[in-house]
């Protein structure tokens, strides 16, 4: 059954040589349910908002076979919230979540997958590898963003369910790699049930296809 196993807000700020000078990438797991509304979990925070959080990023989602995949390659662990996510899943193919697709945790908390997270210099420092955002970018196993289509509360433990999957069948993982104009012409055929970062990533596409 797909379950929640951890879920991670932030621990403090950390200084950081980026531009902000701050990062709120320290995410650890917490105990017992936590309120998630259209920001992104109660107590939780983004030093650099520009790139991170608001509605259509109010939630990370990371796997933890992707984890394990990683901490074979690196020989470490990759403990709940290392990569900055706020919920680790088993038995969810994140990589293979439909953009679009809405999910059901728990009783009560509805959200619905948007875009793939991008690795960036602050994910960099804090994993000490080198090269790391053109390793983890070339892996193919980003994790996805969510926005909150329904309040409610998440805990470890919780079952995610499927309530929708959208027809076009465009993934995490084909959004990441580069979405085709054949994709985006897809996705935006949703119409206007899409999330605004999915509407601008598809146009993108296009545009670029047109050069």
């Amino acid at each position: 059954m797909p379950l929640v196993t951890a879920v991670c807000r932030v621990e403090q700020l950390l200084r950081d040589s980026g531009t902000i000078g701050i990062t709120a990438i320290d995410k650890r797991p917490v105990d017992g349910p936590v309120r998630v509304r259209p920001l992104g979990l109660h107590a939780d925070v983004q030093a650099d908002r520009k790139h991170h959080g608001g509605e259509d990023q109010a939630v990370y989602v990371y796997a933890d076979e992707d984890a394990t995949y990683f901490a074979e390659q690196l020989d470490r662990p990759i403990p709940p919230g290392l990569f900055g996510e706020n919920l680790r899943t088993t038995g969810v193919d994140v990589t293979g979540l439909v953009i679009g697709e809405r999910l059901r945790i728990g009783e009560t908390l509805e959200l619905e997958v948007t875009i793939p997270r991008i690795p960036c210099g602050t994910f960099a420092r804090r994993m000490k590898v080198d090269k790391w955002v053109k390793r983890f970018a070339e892996e193919g196993r980003p994790g996805a963003y969510l926005r909150v289509r329904r309040s409610g509360p998440v805990a470890a433990g919780d079952a995610v369910t499927v309530l929708e999957r959208p027809e076009h069948g465009v993934t995490i993982g084909q959004m990441f790699a580069g979405l085709t104009a054949e994709q985006a012409t897809a996705v935006l055929a949703v119409g206007d049930r899409l999330a605004p970062k999915v509407v601008r990533e598809a146009q993108l596409a296009l545009r670029r296809a047109a050069v």
